[in-house]
């Protein structure tokens, strides 16, 4: 029996040791992501970003437990954590705000190091997404460290996404900046019994109201959407993103949580939009592998110390970066 095919009987052990080949990019979790890949399609992708000290580890943990209760969903989690500078590995500081999941044989917990990468998605984040739908979960949770605008990378892997805002860290405006109305399915405003709640929910409130009058062009996840067709054929569904409060300490407005990410799942489904998401991830995929490929494909080709004598003559500013590509891919040096 192959570990892939291991994977998708069940045996945990084997899916630890395929999700390290995998995120290691050996040849073995390779081949095992190409025996594993006609088994995917089948889970949901849950996506939760926001700034730091929001609080998205423990409403991920509340979130779980919530599901394990009520239809023991089998649920993996992706945290991807900020690099550690010794060594290079994940802090794993998720693990430590999730240890009420330890034990639970329908819950596995997969910490990842960000390496470096914006937005705190490693590249392999899709790929460990992958083996885990085809082990069976019903959903598959990726919480991003939230590192800054490039958090809306987490848009292009999931089906739903959560933005996790706080009071009291004066990023409202920040939020906003940084583009996250644009992939944000669900606002949570999560710490909900801290003082400065109503101000918080009242700008993210504001900026939603700005996004969807009659006479303006709503973009999200990247695709222009002329709201005013709202008003004037009713049947047409629209998702307009809900904005909610929680207390993940105490679990407060976590079924409600539950219930809105039903709802979106639902809405999904019924408007056609889960089949464009799931197209538009995989041509994202798609597209990264290409690029890993050629990138490749070009190092081998090009002797190194060509590579480093272009490298130098745009230091001292003789070539520019543009025609030093150019050089580099005619494969002379000019």
């Amino acid at each position: 029996m192959t570990i892939a095919q291991a994977v998708i009987h069940g045996d945990r052990l084997a899916l630890a040791r395929l999700l390290s080949q995998v995120e290691n990019n050996v040849p073995d979790g390779r081949a095992a992501l190409i025996e594993l890949f006609p088994h995917t399609g089948k889970a949901h992708l849950l996506g939760v970003t926001g700034a730091p000290g929001t609080g998205k580890s423990s409403l991920v943990n509340q979130l779980v437990l919530h599901y394990r209760k009520t239809d023991e969903r089998r649920v993996a989690i992706v945290a991807v954590d900020p690099s550690s500078p010794f060594t290079g590995g994940a802090v794993l500081g998720d693990r430590v705000r999730m240890r009420d999941l330890s034990g639970d044989p329908g819950v596995f917990i997969r910490s990842m190091a960000t390496r470096g990468s914006l937005g705190g998605l490693a590249q392999a984040t899709a790929n460990i997404a992958q083996v885990f739908d085809a082990a069976g979960f019903d959903t598959v949770i990726i919480e991003t460290v939230g590192a800054g605008q490039s958090e809306v990378d987490v848009a292009r892997l999931a089906h739903t996404t959560l933005v996790v805002e706080a009071p009291g860290l004066g990023d409202e405006i920040q939020a906003i900046k940084a583009g996250i109305l644009e992939i944000a399915d669900i606002l949570v405003v999560n710490k909900a019994d801290r003082p400065g709640v109503e101000n918080t929910e009242k700008a993210l409130k504001s900026m939603l109201e700005l996004a969807h009058p009659t006479q303006r062009v709503f973009r999200h996840h990247g695709v222009s959407m002329d709201v005013s067709v709202v008003e004037e054929n009713p049947h047409e569904d629209i998702w307009i993103p809900p904005i909610l409060r929680t207390v993940s300490i105490d679990g407060h407005g976590i079924a409600e949580l539950a219930e809105s990410i039903a709802r979106h799942v639902a809405h999904l489904r019924l408007s056609g939009d889960w089949a464009v998401r799931e197209r538009a991830r995989l041509e994202v995929e798609l597209e990264m592998l290409i690029r890993d490929e050629l990138v490749g494909q070009f190092r081998e080709k090009v002797p190194q110390k060509n590579y480093e004598d272009v490298l130098e003559k745009v230091v001292r500013r003789d070539l520019s970066p543009w025609e030093a590509v150019k050089s580099l891919m005619n494969g002379r040096l000019k």
